[in-house]
């Protein structure tokens, strides 16, 4: 509105010079202020509009920027020898003279260890200098409820040498891996349970038989032993077949 007055009170000016009127020394003084008011009132508008465009970008630089929601990961499914390396680094930090009796899948969501794989591992580790013993457990698990990602320590436990079912084996005789062990288990009786019952887990326990001095695989198509519906023994020095355990 402003500019239209100012664009008017000049446009009167011009209009009534080139006509030829005369203005007296007054009205030209007169007409001349209106113009002037009306071109500061347009300049003051212009400044305060500039402002409130400056002020409004202001606020919004300021508003603080969305966080970005923490990626969700996915589950980590290994074979045991991996985890059980991971595992074996910290045992020999609690203990130098540290060495394991058993390895042993977790049963998770996140899988059903058909290919041998699976998100958690326990692997158990005894000193016997200190007559003590440990596990250590590695997750890569995304399920609810399941261990932290990374090794987890146990608490720490008596130990004694004369404990069958927790005899002490060199890492040196860790040469099949459970994905290699399952191969073998496939291929006795192995392969018909999983076309039976696609959702049976497969799970493992690697110890050591000191009756035959080996080393074994027990691949337990089941959740447990108890619950199993075949279990095969396989070597875990050689990756051969020693028998069907039920």
């Amino acid at each position: 509105m402003n500019r239209a007055c100012l664009t008017h009170s000049l446009s009167a000016v011009v209009s009534t010079e080139k006509a030829g009127a005369p203005f007296s020394p007054g009205e030209k003084a007169s007409e001349f202020q209106r113009g002037l008011t009306a071109a500061r009132t347009f300049g003051a508008l212009c400044v305060l509009l500039l402002l409130c465009l400056l002020t409004a970008c202001s606020s919004e630089s300021s508003k603080p920027a969305e966080e970005a929601k923490p990626e969700v990961k996915g589950p980590e499914l290994i074979a045991a020898r991996s985890a059980f390396q991971k595992s074996y680094v910290a045992a020999r930090g609690w203990n130098q003279d540290a060495k394991p009796y058993r390895i042993e899948s977790i049963v998770t969501t996140d899988g059903k260890g058909h290919d041998g794989k699976w998100a958690v591992w326990r692997s158990s580790f005894a000193s016997a200098a200190q007559r003590s013993a440990k596990s250590y457990t590695w997750s890569g698990s995304a399920a609810d409820g399941a261990p932290a990602r990374g090794i987890n320590p146990g608490t720490e436990d008596s130990y004694s040498a004369t404990n069958s079912s927790t005899q002490i084996w060199d890492v040196a005789f860790l040469k099949i891996d459970s994905d290699q062990a399952l191969d073998t288990a496939q291929k006795h009786g192995g392969d018909k349970i999983l076309e039976q019952g696609s959702d049976t887990p497969v799970t493992f326990i690697c110890d050591f038989n000191h009756n035959t001095n080996e080393l074994v695989w027990h691949v337990i198509y089941g959740a447990s032993r108890e619950t199993s519906k075949l279990t095969v023994a396989v070597n875990a020095s050689t990756g051969e077949f020693i028998r069907v355990e039920k």
